[in-house]
Parts: structure tokens; C-alpha cells; sequence
């Protein structure tokens, strides 16, 4: 049984990079597919780890030979979903969380249809304002224009399978987790499994 790829968006200061690692954590066969970009590492970020680290012309030849599922600009900088990475992880049973913008989102869901998207929300945009002034990476300027860019955002979430609200990191841990409980469960992705064991899958 082939593993599951979920995409997951969020705007800035919602809380999904933190909700995706608890998610990886917590399941033994879920991991965190790796983007390439060519932004500068944040302090305390590791190559291969965080992301895929290169510059801008190693971008631009993966690009020509076809390389990236995905790839899109975000805040002039550009970030890409490796599909040999995608479909090694996948081929071995492994459930895949895509943590993605939009646009690239956009592009996962027309290649991969069994893709399951999921929506994270702030309780509100002032929640996302106190969260990325207390993250400390970004400049005044740079915080307000990533607000402006969350509320266009937030008008694509109903695009998506699931939308959880982080209102409470726990909280919406606990949904996080049902929603992938519950794709897991689906009975397509379950029949291979029914056959195994009874010697036939139950009638359709």
C-alpha cells in the first residue's frame, strides 16, 4: 500500500511548521518532504534537514530537467518540491506532509488527484501579527506585507480537504492527527490490506 501525500498551507504565523514536525513525531510512517530553495539558512536551520539549501542556478538547471512536482516565488525567494524525493518516499509506504504555499499547492493537487490537502488558520490575523513579531526573524515592514499576503491566502482555504484552526496548539494537534488517522482508514487506500488477509477484497 502506497503511501499518502498531504499538502499542507498555511499563511504566516498560523502554526503549521510546528502542527507538521509534531505530526511527523508522533507517526512512525509519516515524513516531511524536503523542499529546495534558494534562500539564505535562518539561524539554527540545516541543510537537509530544514530544506535543501542551493543557488539560484542550481535551481534553475533542476527546473530544466524537469526535476520539481512543484516550484513557486515566495517573498522573492524561490522554494521546490524535488518529485524523485516524493516518489521514493511514497513508493516505500511512507505518508509524505507537503508543507507548501499555495501556488505550489496549486500544482501538487493537479498532478497527484489522491492528494489531501489541509488548511491551517490562525484564530485571527492579529494572533498571526504577535506570533511573527515573537518568532523575530522579520522586520516590521516585512511582518505587514506578509499579513496583507495571509488574507488573500485564507480566501483559497475552502480548495482544501480539511481546515484546522490553531487556536490551541494541542487542540488543533489533536485534529491534525484525526485527519491523518482518518485518510489512513479511507476504504480505497484499505482494500489491498482487506485481500491480504480474508483473501479478497469485500465487494465494492
Amino acid at each position: 500500500m502506497g503511501g499518502i501525500p498531504f499538502i499542507v498551507s498555511a499563511p504566516s504565523g498560523a502554526g503549521k511548521t510546528t502542527l507538521c514536525k509534531k505530526a511527523v513525531d508522533f507517526f512512525p510512517d509519516l515524513r516531511h518532504s524536503i523542499s529546495y530553495t534558494t534562500r539564505l539558512p535562518r539561524a539554527g536551520e540545516v541543510n537537509g534537514v530544514d530544506y535543501w539549501f542551493i543557488e539560484d542556478r542550481v535551481f534553475d538547471e533542476m527546473i530544466a530537467r524537469g526535476e520539481f512536482l512543484e516550484y513557486a516565488g515566495v517573498y522573492g525567494k524561490r522554494y521546490g518540491t524535488s518529485k524523485k524525493d516524493l516518489d521514493h518516499l511514497l513508493s516505500e509506504g511512507l505518508s509524505v506532509i507537503l508543507e507548501i504555499d499555495i501556488q505550489g499547492a496549486d500544482q501538487i493537487r493537479e498532478k497527484i488527484p489522491g492528494a489531501v490537502g489541509v488548511f491551517i488558520l490562525p484564530p485571527s490575523i492579529e494572533a498571526c501579527r504577535v506570533r511573527l513579531r515573537q518568532r523575530g526573524k522579520d522586520s516590521t515592514e516585512e511582518i505587514e506585507k506578509r499579513l496583507n499576503i495571509a488574507l488573500e491566502e485564507v480566501k483559497r482555504a475552502p480548495l482544501y480537504d480539511y481546515i484546522i484552526i490553531n487556536d490551541d496548539l494541542e487542540a488543533a494537534f489533536e485534529r491534525f492527527k484525526s485527519v491523518v488517522a482518518a485518510e489512513k482508514a479511507r476504504t480505497p487506500r484499505m482494500l489491498e490490506a482487506v485481500s491480504g488477509i480474508f483473501g479478497a477484497a469485500t465487494e465494492k
